[in-house]
């Protein structure tokens, strides 16, 4: 694999947890934001979560130093010119995220692979926005990155066999299960997963059980390790309805559409963990 340096764009907590895995990995990385305090908060969080793993002794102090050298971070989409891979980990958005990729397309080489972290986003539509779409993949990572061992493989229209190839590398690299799926709204986890959180929703919102009782039904009843409303908390509720309101777009079917009251949430601002308010409160 003809990889030794990859820039993450977007410091928050995909992003950030993405460029530790790959700094752990061995990987060269340059993290950019348009924020430097957002970048500062990046390396606090990545040098704290790599502090967790040396209390749990599955890390070294010599590790944690190595991997924080591997990172350095950036304001400028310049410093991305010697990328050999660039991971964008922007807001689930396609007006931004075709921002994004455009100026990563200004700046890399043609032989860089540019990749997306999109949960529900068409990779066909994000890499027709780029020269050369052919080394356009998805990777779409799961949170929290450093702990979640899937990563999912979206091939575009486009996406050759090459790119393809190195991205399942690349998750092996960093430890993680590649599944390939196809370029449909949500792929394959996602497509699965947020509508039953949408009828959680729904449960919760017709008052047929309180959160906490439908969290434990679901945790207790079905295996689940956290309920589906705690889960919606975690994700953050104006990324599951970004999501969702993609389903419904791309779908033109009414099985996805979003639930009233997660509207009404994150038009209040209650986003989950990130706001201190959601399904659940959070000091």
């Amino acid at each position: 694999m003809n990889l030794h340096t990859i820039g993450v764009i977007g410091a928050g907590t995909m992003g950030n947890g993405i460029a530790q895995i790959c700094a752990l990995a061995g990987f060269n990385v340059t993290l950019l934001d348009i924020s430097e305090t957002a970048l500062q908060h990046a390396m606090a969080t990545v040098s704290k979560n790599l502090d967790r793993q040396i209390a749990k002794q599955v890390l070294t102090e010599e590790q944690k130093r190595a991997a924080l050298d591997n990172i350095q971070t950036s304001t400028q989409y310049a410093t991305l010119q010697g990328a050999h891979l660039v991971i964008e980990a922007a807001t689930e958005n396609l007006d931004l995220k075709l921002r994004v990729l455009q100026q990563i397309a200004a700046q890399v080489s043609a032989d860089c692979v540019i990749a997306s972290n999109t949960s529900s986003l068409s990779i066909t539509q994000l890499a027709a926005s780029v020269s050369q779409p052919e080394r356009f993949i998805g990777l779409h990572f799961f949170n929290p990155v450093p702990m979640m061992g899937l990563i999912e493989v979206i091939r575009g229209l486009q996406t050759n066999d090459a790119t393809h190839a190195l991205a399942l590398e690349l998750a092996q690299k960093l430890g993680k299960t590649a599944i390939t799926a196809g370029n449909r709204p949500g792929f394959v986890v996602n497509r699965i997963l947020v509508p039953m959180i949408n009828e959680a929703i729904l449960v919760f919102q017709e008052g047929l059980a309180s959160a906490e009782d439908i969290d434990a039904g679901m945790r207790l009843g079905c295996n689940q390790p956290i309920g589906p409303l705690a889960l919606a908390d975690l994700i953050g509720l104006d990324t599951l309805l970004a999501i969702l309101e993609a389903f419904y777009d791309g779908f033109n079917d009414s099985k996805y559409r979003p639930a009233p009251l997660l509207k009404e949430m994150v038009a209040a601002g209650y986003l989950g963990r990130k706001s201190g308010r959601g399904f659940h409160v959070y000091a």
